[in-house]
Order: C-alpha cells, then structure tokens, then sequence
C-alpha cells in the first residue's frame, strides 16, 4: 500500500462544519435577553475568518443561536488575548478575571 497513490480531495475554502460544543463565556441574547451561561452545549457552525489572522494563525468563527428565540449569534477566536470576541447578536456579560 503507497498512500501517497491515494488521490487527495481539496477542501473548499468556504467550507462550514458544524460541531458540537460548550459556550466558552456567559452571553446575554440581544433580542429577547436570554442569559446563556459557559458551559451550556450547543451544536453551532464553524468556519475560517476569510482573510483574518493573527501572526499566521487562522481566525475561526463560530455561529449559534439562542435557544429561546432562535436569534444568531457570532463570536470568533482571538489569539492575540487567549479569549474570544463576540461580534453579533449578544452581549458577553462580566467576568471578573476580565
């Protein structure tokens, strides 16, 4: 076997996977006010941050909704303070080591 015979598929630079993950800080809905706090599971859609990086490291963001009104919320990763920023749809609530 000579894997290197085996034909390679190219991903597509829009591609949106959707996984299954914890909410990484508490988050208030913007529309209807829901309180949703870290820890709480979600299934939500990742994808890379088209031309967002951070010293050669890939921004990633990620879409959920509010589980009581459906509302769409974005955050993405940011690597220059270890954290996330929200960027849509909610409000990150205080966090004292902030």
């Amino acid at each position: 076997f000579d894997p290197k015979l085996v034909p390679r598929r190219k991903r597509d630079p829009n591609f949106v996977c959707e996984v299954r993950m914890m909410l990484p800080f508490n988050v208030q809905c913007d529309k209807c006010g829901e309180f949703m706090y870290m820890g709480k599971k979600f299934n939500s859609k990742k994808e890379n941050a088209e031309g967002e990086k951070y010293k050669g490291i890939q921004i990633i963001r990620f879409y959920i909704k509010c589980g009581t009104c459906s509302n769409l919320m974005t955050f993405k990763t940011d690597p220059e303070k270890s954290d996330y920023a929200m960027e849509s749809g909610g409000t990150r609530t205080f966090e004292m080591w902030q």
